[in-house]
């Protein structure tokens, strides 16, 4: 049985949901193998003119244009390869032709899937409606690639999102239908990303590009923007002008590794202070974050935009698995604990560039200057993400739900008075039992952690009380630990 100091710090001092690209793998596609198709494109239309008048009339006497509607070249005749797996990318200033270029694609085919036209369930959340029958951690893993990593959005519908946010969305279910429905017809996106922030449309593209790879789909993708390359990585490029002009780039690619803006990354020591910002991007809203020994930052470039931030504090003084780890030679000793080792309580990436594997960066750069022998982390969603394995942690194992927590559970449900309830907030208000079992699970969480319970607890709004409980009961974290003698025996094999 674990003491309350470990089930709190393992609730609220895990991390956020920063990098779940390898969620990706879990999900085969079934995309039916088949031989590149070659697909031929070639538009000529004729323009639909308002109704005539004398204003029309003047402009054709004037400028010479013809008030017949005579036959414009959209798109020269051209040919493309299309084939699972591959990515094509429509590349032209607007007027182009890319959105015609797109629904010919769309025309031969039986089974294409057109981005901007995908419906959602009118009042399903967006967890549930991305990728129906997926797992959360699937959902989650394609959400966040498609730059929506905010757990506070997934449990809105579709109708609250703003107008970028409703791209990512419907560009997210559309990959997952189409990799479930396992078709070599193509998914085809028109403006791809065109309204969406530079950095935040290349780390789509980056997550992009693994997803397609991975599970074959066939991804035709139309932008006036070419920033979106280095990251996106097209096999084809169709460079489209004016007057229908048509070039056809194929290109060799190697798959990136990182993201294009990786190189100009930095790593700086912060405060505590400097977690401000990055409280209300953490899925646990609170701002507990124990005795902090040190912060680290990740900008793009020097004085550039904050991306990400993780913390190092003070470790709790009993965790069962630490224990187990190290065969108890930290159980009755605090000060070669406080000495010898140190908790990562809070691992926040930026939304915009979750999923881009910069998660397992900052920790991995950042665990030799904690200046320990051991950092220990708590992980909430390690059961589905590997960031901290591959940052170099060892995975020990997953705590389950402690005794007290559950006696507290029972003795909730007992009054009729159900924790994920929305009235629960009132009835912690309200009735004097509740506010008492909840308040003492908070309070000996507070004491585990970072000490001064009691008067913390009565500082605590219910609304508050009722959800840092909440937190303390979903969570099953994970427990990871970093030994500095390991790292540096695989650096001298190296």
């Amino acid at each position: 049985m674990r003491g309350w100091g470990e089930s709190a710090a393992g609730a609220l001092g895990g991390r956020s949901y920063s990098s779940l690209g390898g969620l990706w793998g879990m999900e085969t596609a079934s995309v039916v193998q088949e031989t590149p198709r070659v697909v031929d494109l070639a538009c000529v239309k004729k323009p639909k003119l308002g109704r005539p008048s004398r204003q029309t009339a003047e402009v054709g006497l004037s400028f010479g244009i013809s008030l017949y509607g005579s036959p414009v070249t959209v798109v020269e005749p051209t040919r493309i390869r299309l084939s699972p797996g591959r990515i094509v990318l429509l590349l032209g200033p607007s007027g182009s032709g890319k959105s015609s270029a797109l629904e010919q694609i769309e025309g031969q085919f039986a089974a294409g899937c057109m981005v901007h036209r995908i419906g959602f369930p009118r009042e399903a959340a967006i967890i549930d409606a991305v990728a129906p029958g997926a797992t959360l951690g699937e959902a989650a893993g394609i959400l966040t690639g498609c730059g929506l990593g905010e757990p506070h959005l997934w449990v809105r519908r579709f109708g609250e999102l703003s107008d970028g946010e409703k791209f990512r969305a419907r560009l997210g279910r559309a990959l997952a239908l189409q990799s479930r429905a396992g078709t070599a017809a193509p998914l085809l996106c028109d403006e791809f990303c065109t309204t969406l922030h530079r950095r935040v449309a290349k780390a789509i593209s980056f997550n992009l590009r693994k997803l397609a790879v991975r599970r074959n789909l066939v991804t035709v993708l139309a932008s006036c923007h070419d920033d979106v390359i280095a990251d996106l990585q097209p096999h084809t490029i169709v460079r489209l002008g004016t007057q229908g002009h048509c070039a056809v780039e194929e290109r060799t690619v190697r798959p990136r590794r990182s993201i294009s803006f990786r190189r100009r990354l930095v790593i700086e020591p912060g405060r505590k202070r400097d977690y401000e910002p990055f409280a209300a991007m953490h899925y646990r809203a609170t701002d507990e974050l124990g005795f902090v020994d040190k912060v680290f930052l990740l900008r793009e470039g020097r004085a550039g935009d904050l991306l990400g931030i993780v913390v190092y504090a003070y470790s709790p003084l009993h965790l069962a698995l630490r224990n187990q780890a190290t065969d108890g030679r930290f159980a009755h000793d605090a000060k070669s604990l406080n000495r010898r080792l140190r908790i990562l309580r809070r691992l926040v990436i930026h939304p915009d560039v979750r999923g881009c594997s910069l998660g397992h960066f900052l920790v991995r750069k950042t665990l030799p200057l904690v200046g320990t022998e051991y950092v220990e982390c708590l992980a909430a969603m390690g059961e589905f993400n590997p960031v901290f394995e591959k940052a170099g942690m060892e995975r020990i194992g997953q705590y389950t739900i402690a005794h007290q927590q559950q006696a507290a559970i029972d003795a909730l449900r007992a009054m009729d008075v159900e924790p994920n309830s929305r009235e629960f907030p009132s009835y912690v208000a309200r009735r004097r039992r509740v506010r008492a079992i909840v308040s003492r699970v908070v309070f000996d969480w507070y004491s585990g952690t970072t000490g001064g319970g009691e008067a913390r607890v009565a500082r605590q709004s219910p609304e508050m009380l009722a959800q840092i409980f909440r937190g303390l009961l979903g969570s099953r974290p994970v427990y990871y630990l970093w030994r500095k003698d390991r790292t540096a025996g695989k650096r001298k094999v190296a």
